[in-house]
């Protein structure tokens, strides 16, 4: 007989699983002029000089233990030891010396996460010379590649990598010149000089790598990441030796049970992003633990690939994008095996990247409950490109989402009174140095104490107690006034908008400055909506199902239950509409990790803007 699904007393009832986390303890000074510095008692434990200290570690101490893993081609598992790694990023390291490359002349990445990639990373970390992974969306889904050829110009690299060449040869023929060289596993690009991978992993070291690394400090760029450029254009972060391995002992601090037990990661989120690329990645590293590389996405198209992986391998720590646990969900309610092995040995999940909603939340905790009869930590924390990115962290139990937790230690959080908000602002050793040749947004980028602007705004969740954590209060620069003189945090708006339709909306512009009343672009779930109006064909295009009856009332009710709710005008959204095109990356509208980009939504769709306040019959109001 099947379970029986728990309750939300049952729940409420279960233990949590038993996991060590840190303790901390905090100082907060509170100014006259409103300011406020929130930091933990106690020194950041000593970390190395260099990341690829850790590989060197491992690779003697447990180097037969899986370092790596991941599928080529979606076939088997191909694995590399610690042992295999430190190897071949010696051999990779050394032939890299002879192409003169250079902080001003780095190694661009083009192609997506895998084996390959990882070693020349840590390969080029391992010598001293940068490297810039970036998003494959910028050759492979932009059509006028505007994004990758300034990212290009700001680099000037000497070496460009991809993992096949195929798929980026329209790319790297209209961004990179003809004279720089272009290293390929498979699929060389005709008419360009190739290099094949394999060369550079058969090169007999002499010891010169080793003595590259020896040079090798703590100011020493380990890469350049591109931020998403949610709010601009994506800017070239200078990502030091200091900053990611300060960063990762940060983590250690805050995850205490990864000291003990080294994690077990399936993961598919990009490192072309520091989420991924600095979070995950080196979490794993520092840690000496194994990261299965997942080849699936939060899409309902690849959701399979993450959920097969996830029946070969039980991991201890699983992070995702709300997106990515909600579409999870299904397969883990469908598929009890699955769901206990899922759970099996998880001490936390950990979402980033956007609100997650509290459907998902509670069907993430019904679900652990059922397959364990305990309740595993689902947290989110707070932090940036710039950060490395751990700054905030939450470790206690929560019974709604959303609460960032408590700065790190090493780290002083600066809260700074801005239009009614607290604007935060951070400082530590985890910090960028700045924007690689941007002496202006590096200086923008610093208030005169050389706290780093987040551009966030924070609450605490208890005024009176700072180990309660904090809430994202909004994004400074979106909010804007009403023609009343109201103010309107666009964040926290957006959040409690996607939250309240549950599974309906992907993502929301919010409209209404200079004017009487809210209204918004809302990016429609158009799989949801198809299954609401099922008896259109399923081939039917994206305007039809959105003009459909049943769809346009399903938005109004949750519309007007949403309106119930409100507080005043600064939370009450009296119009919407459905946008049927999808979002461009070429013009800015959204990151390629999906993020929306609220100002040029805006902009470049001023004519819906104006038919939410004309009025037509595409706008749905309360």
């Amino acid at each position: 007989m099947a379970q029986a699904m728990p309750d939300a007393a049952d729940i409420d009832a279960a233990p949590f699983r038993k996991v060590r986390f840190w303790q901390p303890r905090f100082a907060v000074d509170r100014l006259a002029d409103g300011r406020i510095y929130v930091r933990q008692i106690g020194e950041l434990g000593d970390y190395p000089r260099r990341l690829t200290d850790r590989l060197l570690h491992f690779a003697r101490s447990t180097p037969e233990a899986v370092f790596l893993a991941d599928r080529p081609g979606g076939g088997t598992w191909r694995r590399v030891t610690y042992a295999e790694a430190l190897e071949k990023v010696r051999r990779i390291g050394e032939a890299l010396l002879g192409f003169g490359l250079s902080p001003e002349r780095p190694i661009v990445v083009l192609s997506g996460n895998d084996i390959d990639h990882a070693l020349l990373g840590l390969a080029a970390q391992y010598v001293g010379i940068p490297y810039a992974p970036v998003s494959p969306a910028y050759s492979l889904v932009s059509t006028d590649h505007s994004k990758l050829r300034n990212i290009a110009a700001v680099l000037t690299p000497g070496l460009v990598f991809v993992a096949d060449g195929n798929p980026f040869t329209q790319a790297i023929a209209a961004v990179f010149p003809a004279d720089v060289p272009i290293a390929t596993v498979r699929n060389p690009i005709p008419g360009r000089r190739n290099i094949a991978f394999a060369e550079l992993e058969d090169l007999r070291p002499t010891g010169a790598a080793d003595a590259a690394n020896a040079a090798v400090g703590p100011d020493t760029i380990a890469k350049f990441l591109f931020t998403s450029g949610s709010t601009g254009s994506p800017k070239a972060v200078i990502n030091t030796q200091r900053m990611l391995c300060a960063n990762q002992e940060m983590v250690a601090d805050c995850f205490a049970y990864m000291r003990d037990e080294p994690p077990i990661v399936v993961d598919w989120a990009p490192w072309s992003h520091t989420a991924g690329g600095n979070k995950v990645f080196n979490m794993v590293l520092y840690n000496g633990g194994s990261l299965y590389i997942d080849d699936g996405r939060p899409t309902p198209a690849d959701i399979h690939k993450t959920v097969r992986n996830l029946r070969d391998v039980a991991p201890t720590w699983y992070f995702n994008v709300p997106k990515g646990f909600e579409e999870l969900v299904p397969h883990l309610e469908a598929e009890p095996e699955l769901s206990r092995r899922f759970f099996s040995r998880l001490k936390m999940m950990m979402y980033a990247g956007a609100g997650l909603a509290r459907h998902t939340w509670s069907d993430l905790e019904r679900l652990a409950v059922k397959a364990t009869g305990k309740r595993i930590l689902l947290v989110t924390g707070l932090g940036s490109t710039e950060t490395a990115p751990f700054s905030m962290m939450c470790t206690v139990d929560q019974r709604i989402p959303g609460n960032i937790g408590v700065p790190a230690r090493g780290i002083t959080l600066k809260l700074v009174p801005v239009d009614g908000k607290l604007e935060a602002r951070l400082k530590g050793p985890n910090i960028t140095p700045g924007y690689w040749r941007d002496e202006q947004l590096t200086a923008q980028a610093f208030d005169e104490e050389g706290f780093y602007r987040l551009g966030d705004a924070l609450r605490f969740a208890d005024p009176e107690d700072v180990s309660k954590g904090f809430f994202f209060d909004g994004r400074i620069g979106e909010n804007f006034k009403l023609t009343s003189g109201t103010w309107v945090s666009v964040g926290t708006l957006r959040a409690r908008f996607i939250d309240h339709f549950a599974g309906l909306v992907r993502d929301v512009a919010i409209a209404g400055l200079d004017r009487d009343y809210i209204a918004a672009l809302v990016l429609p779930d158009l799989a949801a909506c198809r299954a609401i109006a099922a008896h259109l064909p399923d081939d039917a295009p994206a305007s039809v199902v959105l003009s459909d009856a049943r769809v346009r009332a399903a938005f109004s009710g949750k519309l007007r239950e949403l309106a119930r709710t409100s507080t005043g005008s600064s939370t009450l959204i009296r119009r919407i509409v459905l946008m049927h095109e999808p979002l461009s990356i070429d013009r800015g509208e959204v990151t390629d990790k999906g993020s929306l980009n609220q100002r040029a939504v805006l902009a470049n769709h001023a004519d819906l803007v104006d038919e939410l306040y004309r009025g037509s019959p595409r706008v749905i109001e309360i």
